[in-house]
């Protein structure tokens, strides 16, 4: 099963977007939250999602969303690190895509599937 990683500035949340793909997911996702800085405040730990990554990590590769700015660099870095085609980050809303994400990890896509759904969140509006 492809795992599922949270990446945002703030610990809580990472942790509350986690808890909402999880629980909107169908199944069994894995979801994990990699937020704020070593310290508990705001800000971004390569450490933290490495950490998060290996947690998630099955046969089916990891895909991390992440909120802005240099949590955006921190999955880029993680990505980069990581043996290639397994870890893949997703230009994807934050929440709708970790729950679009989740639903299809559950549903035993593959990873690019996964990231797929995960991007085209960007097509759910809120409004017409």
């Amino acid at each position: 099963m492809v795992g599922i990683v949270i990446v945002a500035h703030s610990r809580t949340l990472a942790e509350g977007v986690a808890e909402v793909a999880r629980a909107m997911g169908v199944g069994e996702a894995v979801v994990e939250a990699a937020g704020g800085d070593p310290d508990g405040g705001l800000g971004t730990s390569i450490v933290a999602v490495e950490r998060a990554v290996e947690r998630a990590s099955g046969d089916d590769g990891v895909l991390l969303l992440a909120d802005i700015g240099s949590s955006v660099l921190t999955a880029e870095m993680v990505v980069e690190d990581a043996r290639e085609g397994t870890v893949l980050l997703a230009d994807a809303p934050l929440v709708e895509g970790a729950v679009a994400a989740a639903s299809m990890a559950a549903a035993g896509a593959d990873l690019a599937a996964v990231r797929a759904a995960a991007e085209a969140a960007w097509e759910h509006r809120k409004r017409s």
